[in-house]
């Protein structure tokens, strides 16, 4: 799936918990959403749901079902349709349909806090720092690394790779 805000997107796993949305999409959009903004996410990125059912003389709520299915995991595809149901089964509603599964957008109420997360933003500015030594350019002797300074990584290690080299190069400095 895609989950995408303020000209950012990214194709990634999500996971529907108790809480909400959560996983690798929802996690790196995270960084770039805004309380109150809306998330845009497409539930199956470059396929076609429902073009079995346009193509079909057989256009009911099972039928619906079994199609988008092939494209959801039946759970939630049985909810995500329940809730999307169109008037009719005509070919303009199966378009409809079809563009609300790739445009589904809600609105979060909010996060976890900063005590479940998992990306930060914000921290000590790296223009106050020395990139060759991460030492303070006001406080001589003092050097920030890490998750303190404002440097936010994509999943994958970067945030761990960042820790560890700006660490180097103060115990370097030092």
């Amino acid at each position: 799936m895609i989950a995408s805000t303020d000209h950012h997107a990214f194709r990634e796993a999500m996971l529907i918990t108790h809480q909400g949305l959560s996983g690798p999409a929802i996690l790196q959009i995270s960084s770039y959403w805004n309380k109150g903004e809306p998330l845009h996410i497409d539930l199956a990125p470059h396929r076609e749901a429902f073009a079995s059912l346009r193509a079909s003389s057989i256009r009911n709520i099972a039928a619906a079902r079994a199609a988008i299915q092939l494209a959801l995991p039946n759970r939630l595809a049985t909810r995500w349709l329940d809730a999307h149901l169109p008037p009719r089964w005509t070919n303009e509603d199966l378009k409809r349909l079809e563009r609300e599964l790739h445009q589904w957008t809600i609105i979060p109420s909010g996060t976890e806090g900063f005590d479940k997360a998992e990306v930060t933003l914000g921290g000590v500015d790296t223009d106050e720092l020395s990139s060759k030594t991460m030492e303070s350019r006001k406080v001589p002797g003092l050097f920030f690394i890490g998750e303190v300074v404002d440097v936010t990584g994509h999943l994958g290690g970067f945030n761990f790779q960042w820790a560890w080299a700006s660490g180097a190069a103060a115990g370097r400095a030092l």
